[in-house]
């Protein structure tokens, strides 16, 4: 505990060996506990990741009880679990959305329709500029608000609200364009 202390200390102060030291010593076995939770390696690194970031930013309010090590590895459990339950909460929605239409009665022409629309959407999201794209996802498709996404991007969160606003722009002429066809 003393020597993490010290180490906490110098990095209060800006040390940036004192952080690069824990960081090495501790990200990979911290991937792979979080990919033990979220059975996802690219997603247990970017939690770890954003818990080192968020580490670092917050350095000088860090109120460490225990050690760094437990502190990095309830960080990342929590993160984790909320990712779990967040991907969860999507799944349930998604089946749920499956299900009505799969119960609701479809031509197979609106089926048509419906997978020439979806494919519009797609050719559309390609199209986007990638840090548009990956903002889209971040706030579409995880979940995440946009000062979170500001947070992991290092962004502003007007930069956030712009470019989700020129990609729902992009989509909504594509959409526009496709139903004046049809």
């Amino acid at each position: 505990m003393f020597n993490d202390l010290f180490i906490l200390k110098q990095i209060k102060e800006g040390d940036v060996k004192a952080y690069e030291k824990i960081f090495r010593l501790y990200y990979s076995p911290l991937c792979q506990y979080a990919a033990g939770i979220t059975h996802q390696m690219e997603v247990a690194e970017e939690i770890v990741q954003e818990v080192f970031y968020l580490f670092w930013k917050d350095k000088h309010e860090l109120q460490l009880y225990h050690s760094i090590k437990s502190y990095l590895y309830k960080s990342v459990k929590n993160r984790s679990l909320q990712y779990c339950r967040h991907l969860e909460v999507r799944n349930r929605y998604r089946e749920t959305v499956l299900s009505d239409m799969q119960n609701a009665e479809t031509t197979p022409e609106e089926a048509m329709e419906l997978n020439q629309l979806q494919e519009a959407i797609d050719r559309t999201l390609q199209k986007l500029p990638e840090r548009r794209l990956r903002i889209f996802r971040m706030h579409r498709f995880e979940g995440k608000k946009y000062a979170d996404i500001a947070l992991t991007l290092s962004v502003s969160v007007k930069t956030v609200e712009a470019e989700m606003t020129k990609a729902l722009q992009a989509l909504r002429k594509e959409i526009d364009d496709y139903t004046s066809i049809l």
